[in-house]
């Protein structure tokens, strides 16, 4: 569902991403993690063609994002860490613009919307501007659009940040609902306990390389990982080994 080969990114004459080879297949949850700069975001951007590779692939249930751009995005969704919304609209009113962007039938938004406001708990705000709601109510909103449009594949960028404890437990369960579906979801998270508890296979990207993949069983099993708890093997493959040592000694 979600296909990427050699895809690079260069800023500056520096390579971003480099090179990378991934796959996610339908029901699949791919963990993608990585310290800070390592890559993430500027891969997310590139699987939903905000960003357009210095070389590779990227494809999207067949389609490649930047050839066959129309034809990827209908059948994707995204949720960013910073979620966005047109602050002049009301909530329903961003939930049907979603829905007409994405062809859904105005029977199904009639019925769904509604059911989608109270599942997230914005019924009462549904007829207030998006300006007004906070960062966790804008997130759950970008939640309840992917919803409504049913995505074959979806990109998560940090999707739990600015949620609370109930809604983020609601939203890792959605994550796998759609999974079970078979929906291919690529996340992106620093939440490695949450990698750890939903994710099917993981990947770890370093300086832009994917550096480690595979289950938790697989990492483990590799020597180079160093095994123990993914915590363990994410510090040990990114150089936060030796600053866990100096904490402990403290």
């Amino acid at each position: 569902m979600i296909a990427v080969r050699g895809l690079s990114k260069t800023f500056g004459g520096r390579p971003v991403v480099d090179g990378l080879d991934l796959h996610v297949a339908a029901g699949e949850i791919y963990g993608f993690l990585g310290p800070n700069g390592a890559g993430k975001t500027t891969t997310v951007k590139m699987l939903t063609g905000l960003l357009r590779p210095t070389a590779g692939t990227a494809k999207v249930c067949g389609f490649d994002v930047q050839t066959q751009t129309l034809e990827a995005k209908r059948r994707l969704g995204l949720v960013p860490d910073e979620p966005f919304v047109y602050p002049k609209l009301t909530g329903a009113e961003f939930l049907r613009l979603t829905g007409d962007l994405y062809e859904v039938p105005l029977e199904v938004q009639r019925r769904r919307i509604p059911e989608l406001l109270e599942m997230f708990e914005l019924t009462h705000a549904a007829g207030e501007l998006l300006e007004t709601y906070s960062h966790g109510m804008r997130q759950k909103t970008v939640l309840a659009g992917v919803l409504l449009h049913e995505p074959k594949a979806l990109l998560l960028d940090e999707p739990l940040v600015g949620l609370d404890p109930k809604s983020a437990k609601m939203a890792k369960e959605i994550f796998k609902t759609m999974a079970s579906r078979g929906c291919a979801i690529f996340m992106c998270t620093h939440v490695l306990e949450i990698a750890e508890r939903i994710c099917d296979r993981i990947g770890i990207i370093l300086g832009g390389k994917l550096v480690a993949e595979g289950t938790l069983s697989d990492l483990r099993a590799n020597a180079k990982t160093g095994g123990g708890a993914l915590e363990d093997i994410f510090l040990n493959l990114t150089g936060g080994a030796e600053y866990a040592s100096l904490l402990k000694n403290l």
